[in-house]
This record gives C-alpha cells, structure tokens and sequence, in this order.
C-alpha cells in the first residue's frame, strides 16, 4: 500500500501513526529510504525521521569506506 501525501502537506495524528508504520514494514521489507522518499512524494529528511520516530533501525550507509592514507 503507497500512501499518497500532497507535497508539503502536514501529516499528523493517526494518519503520522499508518504513514509511520507503512513505511517502517517497508523499510524492515528492504527498501532504501530514497525510494520510499520517492514512492511517497516527500523528502529524504521527512521519511529518515518518520522512521527514527517509529524505533527502526536504520540501515548504514553501506558502500565503500574512506581510510586514512597510508
């Protein structure tokens, strides 16, 4: 199920709690927060901390790793 939010709008109440567990079971389910960012029209920012609210635990970043140069 995507929940479809008009951009900028105010999320609040028991439409923040099914938004926050839609997304979490989807991110738990695999999906980057990116493409859950893009599947619900709202920014990175606002699903990170939709999530963090919820008590996921998020992911690392993943990717290679700088080192100190030798």
């Amino acid at each position: 199920m995507v929940v479809e939010l008009k951009k900028g709008s105010r999320v609040s109440g028991s439409e923040r709690d099914r938004l926050a567990g839609d997304l979490r079971r989807r991110y738990d389910s695999g999906a980057s927060i990116r493409a859950l960012a893009e599947s619900t029209g709202r920014s990175y920012g606002f699903v990170h901390r939709i999530l963090s609210e919820s008590g996921a635990s998020l992911r690392g970043r993943g990717g290679a790793t700088r080192r100190k140069a030798s």
